[in-house]
């Protein structure tokens, strides 16, 4: 299973980009680090600046047919430069185009809000994009973790940190269905 992960170049927050990151090589899978810069990403514990990683390809570069699954970490400030990049909006568009599973967590659904790919779609993200979630026509749920199965692909949501065991859980068993041999 090879397991695409987007960033911003700045602003993801850590542990929801390093847990999923791990769960995914426990499981035997094989993570990628996409962001809209070569070189580093820097993360962040909530607003202070933690570890950077380095990056495995451009997402601009990066073929859609080599992953079977992708994760949006969130961070306030990653999702909301992904959602201004459009070659990173038309990744996210086309995996959901693709049939393929994605899982986001807390302000990752920002990006999903700008590939306008939430409509009819139930999710859950951080509070605070409630709001943007219904007015993107798609239903806002306060649940530790979502799996919305209607349109072309599965969805897998969560809200925050804390919900990541179950997060990672409920993305890895849906990643794992569509994978193949890979």
């Amino acid at each position: 299973m090879r397991v695409a992960f987007l960033t911003a170049p700045e602003g993801v927050e850590q542990v929801e980009l390093t847990d999923p990151w791990e769960a995914v090589r426990a499981s035997g899978g094989t993570p990628a680090l996409l962001s809209t810069a070569s070189g580093k990403v820097q993360a962040f514990h909530h607003l202070d600046k933690a570890d950077t990683f380095p990056v495995d390809e451009l997402v601009g570069e990066a073929d859609i047919e080599t992953f079977d699954g992708l994760v949006l970490p969130g961070g306030v400030a990653n999702p909301d430069a992904l959602r201004q990049d459009a070659k990173a909006v038309a990744f996210v568009r086309d995996f959901f185009a693709a049939g393929k599973p994605v899982a986001a967590i807390c302000h990752a659904p920002w990006t999903l809000v700008e590939a306008d790919v939430v409509r009819g779609r139930t999710l859950t993200s951080y509070p605070s994009l409630r709001t943007d979630i219904r007015n993107a026509g798609g239903e806002w749920v306060d649940e530790e973790v979502k799996v919305c199965s209607g349109g072309p692909n599965v969805l897998i949501t969560s809200r925050k940190p804390d919900d990541l065991p179950a997060f990672n859980e409920a993305f890895l068993a849906e990643f794992g269905r569509v994978s193949g041999d890979r």
